[in-house]
C-alpha cells in the first residue's frame, strides 16, 4: 500500500516507517522544515510541510495514498502560557489539515494516535493535562469528516512505550543511566500502576489495524477508538524488580523521596477495547532484555 506517516522522526513514527518500508509498502512522510531526517531510509519520500494547506492538498492528490498513520504530536506534561499556541497548531490544526487533504484525495483510512492521558481517574474523558485535551479536541473535529465523508477514521490510544534507541527521558532510560553511573535515584513511592508496551508490539497493532481498515469497504470501523495495553500491569516498584530480574542487576532507588506529580495517573485507562485481532507477542521481561541487547 501507499502510506503517509506523520511524526516519522519521533519514536513510534520512526519505528512504523522502518517496519512498513521493510515490508514493501510505499512510505511517504510529512516533516517540518527543521526536522532531522538523516536516520530515515534513503528511499523514503519526504514532504516538507510549511503550513500551506493548498500545497498539502496537492501532495495528497499527487500521492493518492491508501491511508495515513498520524503519530505527530507536541507532548507536554505541563504547559506554560507560551505553549498554548504550539499545542493547538501541532495537535489540532495540523491534524485537521491532514483530514481535509485526506477526504479531498479520497484517502480510504486514517489511523490517529490518542493517549491514555485522556482518561484521568479511569474516566471516559478527563484530561490529565492540556496536551490530552488537545488530543480529544482533534477527535471531536474528526467526527465532522467521518460523518460527512467516506473515510475510515479510527484512534489507537497508547500509554507508556519503550524500545531500542529511545532518546526520551522515560523510566527505563532513567534506570539505565542511574545504573551505568552508579547513582542513587530518588523516586516517588512507586505505587502507581504502570502500563508500558514494547515498540514492536505497538507497531504490530498499527499494522493489524491498517489491514482491517484496508478490507473494510463498508467503513464499519469509522469513528471507533481502540487501545494498546500491556498484558502485564504492575506498580512502579514491581516494575523495577522485573527490570532487575531481566537484566540481572540491582537498582539503587530511594522510594518516596519525590512527591507524586499533580494529577499523577495512579490507575491507567483499563476500559478500552484492544485493536481487533491484535495480541502482545513479546513479554515485558523478554522485551527489556532485547532492548539492552539491541543497544550493545
Amino acid at each position: 500500500m501507499k502510506i503517509i506517516i506523520t511524526g516519522a522522526t519521533g519514536f513510534a513514527g520512526a519505528a512504523a516507517v522502518l517496519r512498513l518500508n521493510k515490508s514493501g509498502h510505499q512510505v511517504y512522510v510529512i516533516v517540518r522544515p527543521n526536522s532531522d531526517t538523516s536516520l530515515l531510509p534513503k528511499e523514503i519520500q519526504c514532504y516538507v510541510d510549511t503550513g500551506d494547506t493548498d500545497k498539502l492538498n496537492t501532495f495528497f492528490m499527487d500521492t493518492q495514498a491508501d491511508g495515513v498513520m498520524h503519530f505527530a504530536a507536541l507532548v507536554l506534561n505541563d504547559h506554560k502560557p507560551q505553549d498554548i499556541e504550539k499545542l493547538i497548531l501541532s495537535n489540532i490544526l495540523f491534524g485537521t489539515r491532514l483530514l481535509e487533504a485526506s477526504v479531498k484525495s479520497n484517502t480510504q483510512w486514517f489511523i490517529n494516535t490518542g493517549t491514555f492521558w485522556q482518561h484521568y481517574n479511569n474516566e471516559v474523558y478527563n484530561p490529565v493535562n492540556l496536551y490530552a485535551a488537545t488530543k480529544e479536541a482533534f477527535e471531536n473535529i474528526a467526527k465532522f469528516y467521518y460523518e460527512t465523508e467516506k473515510i475510515n477514521f479510527v484512534t489507537i490510544e497508547l500509554n507508556d512505550t519503550f524500545g531500542p534507541n529511545d532518546t526520551r527521558s522515560k523510566i527505563f532510560n532513567l534506570w539505565r543511566k542511574s545504573e551505568k553511573n552508579q547513582e542513587t535515584l530518588g523516586m516517588t513511592q512507586g505505587e502507581q500502576t504502570v502500563d508500558i508496551s514494547y515498540i514492536d508490539n505497538i507497531i504490530d497493532a498499527y499494522i493489524k489495524m491498517m489491514e482491517q481498515l484496508a478490507n473494510d469497504t463498508s467503513f464499519t470501523y469509522s469513528g471507533q477508538k481502540f487501545c494498546v495495553s500491556a498484558d502485564e500491569r504492575m506498580s512502579l516498584q514491581e516494575l523495577s524488580k522485573l527490570y532487575e530480574k531481566a537484566l540481572d542487576t540491582k537498582l539503587d532507588i530511594i522510594w518516596g523521596e519525590r512527591p507524586y506529580r499533580y494529577r499523577e495517573v495512579m490507575i491507567p485507562w483499563n476500559r478500552g477495547t484492544l485493536v481487533p485481532g491484535w495480541k502482545q507477542n513479546i513479554t515485558l521481561h523478554d522485551a527489556i532484555k532485547k532492548v539492552i541487547k539491541d543497544e550493545k
